[in-house]
């Protein structure tokens, strides 16, 4: 029974209730009173009827309220996106004066030196903390078997660290340690004579260029490689160097193979000439695999846990977080991701703004700490206002 109908059956049984005499209704004021009472009376047994079937059991099935103002809201997450948390991936050439749109990762551009400053100082200003390097060797006969560019003093990546730790003293850097992008066969380690990877020589290669990054003064080495063993030969290189006290180690622990870096390898000219990466990176549904590799990193040194791609890989960040409970858990939006965020947004799909909180959102709930990015120049103009 409605509220109304409640109110109007409850007075018509009133026995005080105005009485008839012809065909005009007559009202006394007692009348009035007490009929005024009993609507009361059937306003407080309506709500309270209405209480009884709204709250089925526990009271704190009642959740609305804790949510209804949009400060509230925000309340409810166990983390929330900051500034602090971001990472902006940079790619750099080696040709000083190159900006060159990357057709494929909307928004982003390949930078050679001298277009760093000028791009980086209005995002700095804006509150942009840290970055993440990428070289992109373009000169012709720079790519070699053994990827002896990657710690070239007069490549990009030194060269940025320097000329970045001077520009921008509070800026955090990163750098990516991998050789796809100087091996001439665009794999991420030294080959043996059937293509297959040499993981031993591969491990000494990169701890050597790591080292390299640290000692031009990078905050902090990232090993994307997924070449076993490599965190702990980094770790034991920055001991005997003097400067593992300095130096964060950021390991890709739970990178998997897959087809979300195409525009990234647009970026970067990494593309393998031959075959692919599924032998070193981990297969797509290898959740054990993952576990296993993210136990090994922490248990050689590592000081954050990555996992890569994010959005498709939720479980993964969860799990990292419950193996590495005392580490920070970076996740790396990679290129395929937000180029699709991008594509769907430009159909008509969704708001793209929304959609970027969304999805950032949901890798933090995950457990993420550290989140990289090509978002980043849209969050912290979002994040502002």
């Amino acid at each position: 029974m409605s509220f109304s109908s409640l109110v109007q059956d409850l007075s018509l049984r009133d026995p005080n209730a105005p009485r008839r005499r012809g065909d005009a209704s007559v009202s006394t004021i007692d009348d009035r009173a007490s009929r005024t009472s009993h609507i009361s009376r059937a306003m407080s047994y309506a709500s309270t009827a209405a209480t009884s079937v709204s709250i089925s059991g526990d009271i704190s099935s009642q959740l609305h309220g804790g949510y209804a103002h949009p400060l509230a809201r925000s309340w409810q997450a166990e983390r929330q996106l900051t500034k602090s948390m971001l990472i902006y991936p940079l790619f750099v050439s080696d040709n000083d004066d190159e900006e060159v749109l990357i057709p494929s990762l909307p928004n982003q551009y390949r930078r050679g030196i001298n277009r760093l400053v000028p791009f980086l100082e209005p995002l700095v200003h804006k509150g942009l903390r840290s970055v993440i390097l990428f070289g992109v060797p373009l000169k012709p006969g720079t790519k070699d078997a053994l990827g002896t560019a990657a710690d070239d003093p007069e490549g990009p990546v030194i060269r940025s660290i320097r000329l970045l730790r001077q520009r921008f003293p509070q800026l955090y850097i990163t750098v990516d340690v991998c050789l796809c992008e100087y091996t001439s066969h665009g794999h991420c380690g030294i080959l043996r004579d059937d293509g297959s990877l040499n993981n031993q020589l591969s491990v000494d290669r990169i701890s050597d260029v790591a080292l390299a990054y640290a000692k031009a003064g990078a905050h902090c080495v990232a090993p994307s490689d997924m070449n076993d063993g490599r965190i702990r030969a980094i770790k034991l290189k920055l001991i005997e160097e003097g400067i593992v006290h300095r130096v964060t180690l950021m390991s890709y622990a739970a990178k998997f193979s897959g087809c979300l870096y195409g525009p990234f390898r647009d970026a970067a000219g990494s593309c393998p000439s031959f075959g692919d990466r599924k032998c070193y990176q981990l297969p797509p549904g290898g959740r054990g695999l993952a576990r296993r590799a993210i136990v090994r990193d922490i248990n050689e040194g590592a000081d954050i846990i990555m996992v890569k791609p994010a959005s498709q890989y939720l479980d993964i960040i969860s799990d990292a977080k419950e193996l590495g409970k005392d580490l920070p858990v970076a996740a790396y939006q990679v290129s395929g991701e937000f180029a699709m965020i991008h594509a769907a947004a430009k159909a008509g799909v969704f708001d793209l703004k929304a959609m970027a909180f969304e999805a950032t959102e949901g890798i933090l709930r995950a457990g993420a700490t550290i989140i990289i990015s090509y978002f980043v120049p849209e969050f912290l103009d979002w994040l502002s206002t």
